[in-house]
């Protein structure tokens, strides 16, 4: 609990460089400590603006997910339940598909469902990085999806979701 409460003290500060400080310190502590309000703490820090801190409470929950998966997992569940759109939501299926056991792909194909297009175009490129042929039931369903999302790592500007999904598809090895 007093871990937890110092994220929420550390995200509401005005200072950006000791907020920033503040929170990468508390990724390494909370990924320490067992329980379900850690992993919630943690994917609060994954909300964070800043990517160096954002790399950090991922990589803190990923050491966390590979001895605790399930910990992880009901995290993330009560994330998606909520409906909740911070930029967490694009990392998630990412520290998830670095996971290979148990079998990450339900828990993100969930992702596809979320009604912002970048958090949809994260779950694709991550279940078409992960690369396990079984995610196509998941991701055939969208290569008519003409939303638009644009992400981080190209420049060309927004990209249709069906594209991704078709693109994903062909990765996978499957034939539309």
């Amino acid at each position: 609990p007093l871990l937890a409460a110092a994220v929420e003290e550390s995200l509401a500060l005005d200072d950006d460089d000791e907020s920033e400080l503040r929170l990468r310190r508390l990724s390494d502590l909370c990924a320490q400590v067992p329980g379900p309000k850690m992993a919630d703490a943690l994917i609060r820090i994954l909300d964070h603006h800043e990517p160096s801190v954002r790399a950090e409470a991922g990589e803190a929950l990923l050491d966390v997910a590979y001895e605790r998966f399930k910990e992880v997992a009901k995290a993330v569940e009560r994330v998606l339940d909520r409906g909740h759109r911070g930029v967490a939501m694009q990392e998630l299926p990412f520290v998830l598909t670095e996971i290979r056991d148990p079998d990450p792909i339900p828990l993100v194909a969930r992702f596809l469902a979320h009604p912002e297009p970048a958090v949809v175009a994260a779950a694709i490129e991550a279940m078409a990085a992960y690369g396990d042929p079984s995610a196509a039931k998941h991701l055939e369903p969208l290569v008519d999806d003409e939303r638009e999302a644009t992400l981080e790592d190209v420049d060309d500007g927004p990209t249709q979701i069906g594209e991704l999904a078709a693109a994903a598809l062909e990765e996978l090895g499957v034939e539309l």
